[in-house]
């Protein structure tokens, strides 16, 4: 399920107080901000606000809450940021800072929840993408559960409904970030919401968006480094050339496999879910392996036991052609890949370029029956 990634505060209560920064005026390439803030039902104290850093949340600043739940902060940034305000310097309200002044008013007892923000679009964004995720993440449980009902059911006509289902509610995320080039807000959505490997030509037009609108944004910049590994492995790609050993010694290369349509099948000895999958891999490469241009199957494993792997490949009674160097996660085919779950597929046409990921069971069929007419 896409949700933002968990970043926890690490900085003690000490180590803020020693970083605490008094009012600032906007220095040379720096642009000046202020918040202004009124807290509902609050007690004389402190506020903080913590910087999003590269993975956690760092203190930046703190400011004394009045007897009537006013205070303010004052300081400069060299470009618009990510923040958190918080009384406990764990939850609190996220914010996006630039130059100017912001004004918010807030419950103490829940600043997130009720918070009412002026003066930054951004903020406003952001809020109501993360409204928009957090209602996903509900959708999805209950389509989850339904799904496992119908299942059960061998009801395939609601597996699907709910498939449909799930793909607009995911849909409804890119559309939010693609309304939104211009923002950071999308910059970090993208990088920290869509899967690189499933919608990478999404990821990539937005970043390509970012690159032109805020090229000099550091979510520019991280969503450009998440991609990078990506890129010689998307959709529309020549797939990266390999050579592992095979069972009997030898080696063999992806490369030699060119003039048919190829699955390239990661999988290990002791995946429960890839030798569950097996059976209906086994059958569709009978029932397919001589149509049309031809269909064939490479087999990846990330074992590091080569009895165990031997044994899987002759029970499982698969017939194609298989590979490995049993160096486990640390396959040399499976770091080019960028494989970090397995079972995970990358369907080849005859011409060796990668045409589709991911693809199993009955969405893996339909391709093929549609491939290989």
């Amino acid at each position: 399920m896409m949700k933002f990634k968990n970043i926890l505060v690490v900085a003690s209560a000490a180590a803020f107080l020693a970083s605490c920064q008094g009012n600032k005026t906007a220095t040379n390439g720096e642009d000046a901000y202020t918040i202004q803030g009124k807290l509902n039902n609050a007690s004389s104290g402190q506020i903080f606000l913590y910087e999003l850093g590269e993975q956690n949340f760092e203190p930046r600043d703190t400011a004394d809450v009045s007897a009537d739940g006013t205070f303010t902060f004052n300081g400069t940034i060299k470009e618009p940021t990510f923040y958190r305000l918080t009384l406990d310097q764990q939850n609190g309200l996220m914010l996006v800072l630039d130059e100017g002044k912001i004004n918010i008013e807030a419950d103490a007892k829940d600043i997130n929840g009720t918070a009412k923000v002026e003066g930054s679009e951004d903020t406003q964004l952001f809020l109501e993408l993360n409204k928009l995720v957090n209602e996903s993440r509900l959708k999805q449980t209950e389509l989850e559960q339904r799904f496992m009902v119908a299942q059960q059911q061998g009801n395939e006509a609601e597996m699907e409904s709910i498939r449909n289902e799930f793909m607009q509610l995911q849909g409804q995320v890119k559309n939010f970030i693609a309304q939104h080039p211009k923002s950071i807000v999308s910059a970090f959505g993208t990088a920290s919401l869509i899967d690189p490997v499933n919608d990478f030509a999404f990821a990539d037009s937005m970043a390509s968006l970012f690159n032109a609108n805020l090229p000099n944004s550091k979510y520019t910049a991280m969503l450009n480094e998440r991609l990078k590994p990506y890129r010689s492995t998307a959709i529309g790609q020549v797939a990266p050339d390999f050579s592992l050993p095979t069972p009997d010694g030898g080696s063999k290369s992806l490369s030699s496999l060119r003039g048919k349509y190829v699955l390239v099948d990661f999988w290990a000895s002791w995946c429960g879910p890839c030798r569950k999958e097996n059976p209906n891999v086994v059958k569709m490469y009978n029932k397919y392996k001589n149509k049309g241009k031809g269909f064939e199957i490479f087999g990846v494993s990330l074992d590091q036991s080569e009895d165990k792997w031997l044994a899987a490949i002759e029970k499982d009674q698969l017939k194609w052609p298989h590979v490995s160097d049993l160096k486990g996660w640390e396959s040399s085919a499976a770091q080019l890949y960028n494989v970090t779950a397995i079972p995970q597929t990358v369907l080849l046409d005859p011409e060796g370029r990668i045409i589709a990921k991911g693809l199993r069971g009955e969405e893996l069929e339909n391709k093929l029956a549609t491939l290989l007419k």
